[in-house]
């Protein structure tokens, strides 16, 4: 191990609960879990007993805002090239860039919306 990494500590867990389920309530524990994206079934107790509650989040806006950013750190990096060869700007790049930067910041609104009302279902 390299200085400085972290190692967790490996948890032995022999304290065994046990409950009782009604078929129905089994089947609802199997949907909960497919709905959270949890298929070892002692994890997802575990969690729900400790914690109460599991937050799965759908990050399909901020992976958008994300290739967003990507795509208009790109052109940023063409337009300064292209200022560097020709000692001049094309207003036709700037704007596109806006354009996309106007892109992100409502990808990114979006995003932020969903978490707020994320945050006001977990109060």
């Amino acid at each position: 191990m390299a200085k400085g990494e972290f190692m967790p500590k490996k948890l032995k867990r022999n304290v065994d609960i046990k409950i009782r389920l009604t078929e129905e309530e089994r089947e609802l524990v199997a949907k909960k879990m497919t709905a959270a994206k949890i298929r070892n079934r002692e994890a997802y107790l575990r969690k729900m007993v400790l914690d109460g509650y599991i937050i799965c989040l759908d990050l399909a806006e901020l992976r958008e805002a994300l290739r967003l950013l990507a795509n208009a750190t790109n052109n940023i990096n063409q337009i300064a090239k292209h200022v560097n060869e020709a000692r001049q700007a094309n207003t036709m790049d700037i704007q596109d860039l806006q354009v996309e930067v106007g892109h992100m910041r409502s990808q990114i609104s979006v995003f932020l919306k969903t978490l707020a009302k994320l945050k006001q279902t977990a109060k």
